[in-house]
């Protein structure tokens, strides 16, 4: 019994030796006696135990590997670049991934910095920024054309992150700080020119309103003041007597404004009795002076005779 215990013994350890489970999304690599056998993708998966050995599960999903780089560009501004490659295993081809390459990660971070510092040197700062597109074609352009033939393929390139020189970064602020100014002093500039081509406007609409107010206004004051001459000629005073009493009533008048306004200033005006009178004889006199001009300006030049049709 103790020997066919054994057996017994060996003989599960075998059968349980012989399977083994590949993950989903992994590659077994199985090497028979040092050689390379086969490839079991996943499931349960049956070997010959002690012959057999699962030398390296491969992983078969997408993954990513980001490399710095430190390059310069046309104008001698050095930038760190960072460059996201994405790669996968090829199925068909999970053998050539093992055996051909040691160190997958070293080869794809050699092509890498290849390619970009052969690309950025030729442009300059801002072109970088606008072409970073370029840049990533270029660079898994680059790959899938290498890496193909060792089982990898090459998903996408991506340049996630352009970092200049802190000093240039500081510049290239200024610059955009300074733009912006000039820009906003433009658009001041045009608001403070609208502002003031508005108040002009309303100024001389103003002015125009005022001028026909004045207009109005002594039109207004002109009827009134032929409405009392006539009314005091109904009532038998003559017209100089009816104007001297009007030019009393009004520069009483004016001085009772003057007086009742707290606001008003200093002003100076005639009022002693015969103020009016003064003012009513002064004011004759130029009207009778301007009325012997014009008789006299109709006598030196006659009006010429009118002609009469045939």
């Amino acid at each position: 019994m103790g020997y066919l215990g054994i057996i017994v013994f060996l003989g599960l350890v075998t059968l349980f030796a012989s399977f083994f489970t590949v993950k989903q999304e992994t590659a077994a690599i199985v090497e028979r006696l040092g050689k390379f056998h086969s490839v079991r993708h996943a499931g349960l998966q049956l070997k010959i135990p002690f012959l057999d050995q699962i030398s390296k599960r491969m992983n078969l999903r997408i993954q990513q590997l980001d490399v710095m780089i430190d390059t310069k560009t046309l104008d001698n501004v050095f930038v760190k670049m960072k460059i996201s490659v994405q790669y996968q295993v090829i199925r068909s081809q999970v053998a050539d991934a093992f055996y051909r390459l040691e160190s997958p990660h070293d080869q794809i971070t050699s092509y890498v910095f290849d390619v970009v510092r052969a690309e950025v040197p030729k442009l300059k700062l801002d072109d970088v920024f606008l072409k970073k597109d370029d840049i990533a074609i270029a660079v898994k352009a680059e790959l899938q054309e290498a890496m193909q033939s060792y089982g990898y393929d090459i998903i996408k390139a991506l340049v996630t992150d352009i970092d200049p020189d802190e000093q240039v970064k500081h510049a290239m602020n200024r610059i955009n700080a300074a733009e912006r100014e000039k820009t906003a002093a433009e658009y001041e500039s045009e608001a403070q020119r609208i502002r003031i081509v508005a108040v002009a406007k309303a100024e001389a609409e103003s002015k125009k309103l005022q001028g026909q107010g004045i207009a109005d206004q002594r039109r207004e004051i002109a009827k009134g003041l032929e409405e009392s001459v006539r009314m005091l000629n109904n009532v038998n005073i003559g017209s100089q007597e009816a104007s001297s009493l009007i030019v009393v009533t009004q520069h009483y008048d004016t001085l009772h404004s003057i007086g009742a306004n707290n606001r008003s200033n200093l002003v100076l005006l005639p009022n002693t009795p015969t103020a009016a009178s003064n003012m009513l004889n002064d004011m004759m006199a130029a009207m009778v002076s301007a009325s012997k001009l014009e008789e006299a300006d109709k006598a030196n030049y006659p009006k010429p005779p009118k002609q009469h049709g045939h």
